[in-house]
């Protein structure tokens, strides 16, 4: 009888380095929220753009028809994707731009707080 093991996804967050264990059919955005970490995104819905990342390795897929106007199929072939609706396709590597770092408060992860403080390093 053979073993079978589960292949566990994992995001990678540059530049922080952060590397997060990803469920089947979460969103990168699901899964930095559900290790307690924060990120700038408005509307989860892929309606917005406010997440916008670079898509530095891997591929992914969005579950739901993200409009142009967001993304642009433009975007899309030059490595952008919606954290908030990209599910990935095996494991990823994405970039966020310094404004958009994960933030982790006093180097402990923080869950079910309504406010979570910016801690940059300078």
């Amino acid at each position: 009888m053979s073993s079978l093991t589960a292949q566990v996804t994992e995001i990678q967050i540059l530049p922080a380095g952060i590397r997060l264990a990803i469920d089947p059919g979460e969103t990168i955005i699901g899964a930095i929220r559900r290790h307690g970490y924060r990120t700038r995104y408005s509307c989860r819905r892929g309606g917005c753009g406010a997440c916008k990342a670079d898509l530095v390795q891997g591929r992914v897929s969005y579950q739901v028809a993200i409009a142009d106007s967001v993304l642009s199929h433009e975007e899309r072939a030059n490595g952008k994707c919606l954290p908030c609706r990209a599910v990935p396709n095996g494991d990823v590597v994405i970039h966020l731009a310094p404004r958009d770092r994960l933030h982790d408060v006093l180097g402990t992860r923080v869950r079910n707080c309504a406010s979570t403080p910016s801690i940059e390093p300078d």
